[in-house]
């Protein structure tokens, strides 16, 4: 997928990407935002996720390292944060071409959903986004296959469980347990 550059908006490191998603529909952006996870920052690991918004509502998907799009691109990205995080904004019209390909488009509220994990932002998406972009039948299996993709990579599954066992260790010795 090939955007131009856009004016950058922000660039931070977050825990988590509700902050963003949050923040580019209360702020209606019309742009893309690239999503860099912890594995890509500290294991040198390839790819990132782009997601686009229009208004504020996310668009498409893509991620870079697997060449994936649409919801199999946010199973891609769904790993343990945090991330850094750039917002670029651009106009409409730069971002027409893009937005035509069909394979990318993702549901309105499904970054929040798989991304953030958030019912509420994804509500709150889905009521802002224009009524054509309700979700399709084609949609709603690729959601399952996204969900499917994501169950079957055995390597993400490991990492969440290992920063869980992580996270309870340190909970335990704060707890003196």
């Amino acid at each position: 997928m090939k955007l131009p550059r856009g004016t950058l908006r922000k660039s931070r490191v977050v825990s988590d990407p509700r902050e963003t998603l949050a923040d580019v529909l209360d702020r209606t952006v019309t742009g893309y935002a690239v999503f860099e996870s912890q594995e890509t920052l500290l294991l040198d690991a390839d790819g990132r996720g782009v997601v686009t918004f229009e208004d504020g509502v996310p668009v498409l998907a893509y991620h870079t390292g697997t060449d994936r799009g649409g919801p199999r691109a946010l199973a891609d990205l769904a790993v343990p944060g945090p991330y850094h995080v750039s917002v670029f904004e651009l106009d409409t019209a730069d971002l027409a071409t893009a937005h035509e390909a069909a394979e990318l488009r993702v549901p309105p509220g499904m970054p929040a959903e798989r991304l953030a994990g958030d019912p509420a932002l994804a509500d709150s998406t889905r009521r802002a986004a224009p009524d054509d972009r309700t979700p399709t039948t084609a949609q709603t299996a690729d959601d399952h296959s996204a969900v499917e993709a994501f169950l079957e990579d055995e390597e993400k599954i490991a990492a969440i469980r290992e920063q869980a066992r992580e996270e309870a260790r340190a909970r335990a010795d704060e707890w003196d347990f």
